[in-house]
């Protein structure tokens, strides 16, 4: 039996508020493309071809009324290392070569929570998911106190990511700049987190 890797005592501690919002804060800083018509759509596809590794999220629009449930998402966001790709999926549906991507085994979808997200894109579309990672679930695995993305966030890379946006409108025709980088900086923190848990040979 290989046995498990051991674990530096640093990342097995929980993080509380007050650590997290003393670390500095971070958001991704790279390139973002919003697509939002069938031919960004295509071109992302093109731009992602060999890639095996995608940090993944999704956002939804947010419900208020007690008892109502929330719809499907508006936003699959897409993490490579050189580019986040934010596909407005509430104004172009999920064909054309998304959903083969959903369900190509060559290609690791990692995140958090991912299968709520692919609960909800299935109300969309039909695929089989295939090759997605729940980043929590391997922190869990490793008696590790810290599952949410913003504890990973502050345990595993030392910055805190911001929420502020979370409960914005996200199926909005025209994302503000702050939504498209909150949205960005999900997917890009999912990625960089695949990376560290590799790092600490947990994958």
């Amino acid at each position: 039996m290989t046995k498990a890797p051991a674990i530096p005592e640093q990342y097995l501690r929980p993080f509380t508020k007050d650590d997290i919002n003393a670390l500095p804060l971070r958001r991704y800083e790279g390139p973002v493309a919003v697509v939002r018509t069938e031919k960004q759509r295509t071109q992302a596809l093109r731009e992602m071809e060999g890639e095996t590794l995608l940090g993944f999220d999704t956002e939804t629009r947010p419900v208020f009324k007690k008892g109502r449930r929330p719809g499907p998402p508006a936003l699959i966001q897409l993490a490579t290392a050189a580019c986040v790709y934010v596909f407005q999926i509430n104004l172009l549906p999920m064909c054309n070569g998304l959903c083969d991507l959903m369900e190509d085994s060559r290609v690791t979808k990692t995140g958090v929570a991912v299968r709520d997200d692919i609960l909800g894109l299935q109300k969309m579309a039909d695929f089989e998911p295939r090759k997605f990672i729940d980043l929590s679930e391997i922190t869990t695995a490793a008696n590790m106190q810290t599952h949410g993305l913003r504890n990973m966030a502050a345990n595993l890379l030392g910055f805190r990511i911001s929420k502020s946006a979370q409960c914005s409108n996200w199926a909005k025709d025209n994302l503000t700049p702050q939504q498209v980088n909150y949205a960005a900086t999900d997917a890009w923190v999912s990625r960089e987190l695949y990376l560290a848990l590799e790092r600490l040979g947990l994958l």
